[in-house]
């Protein structure tokens, strides 16, 4: 069952999804950091805002097709 609390983080991590993939980073950003006031310590939404960040940092290449290659491991 999910809850009201999840239904609106999904919300907001599904309009923040949106926003990446169109290169709109820091809106992104935004939409994500909305559904952490309600759940702090979702982990799918913190690693896109850390995404996000890299990216408003260093622009991924035009042609990006929205796949993120780690740097690391």
């Amino acid at each position: 069952m999910i809850t009201a609390q999840m239904k609106e983080v999904l919300t907001h991590y599904n309009k923040g999804l949106e926003l990446y993939k169109s290169r709109q980073f820091q809106e992104a950003m935004n939409s994500f950091k909305k559904g952490l006031e309600i759940i702090p310590d979702d982990g799918p939404t913190l690693m896109y805002i850390k995404r996000c960040k890299e990216f408003i940092e260093t622009p991924p290449p035009a042609d990006w097709d929205g796949v993120y290659i780690m740097k690391t491991k």
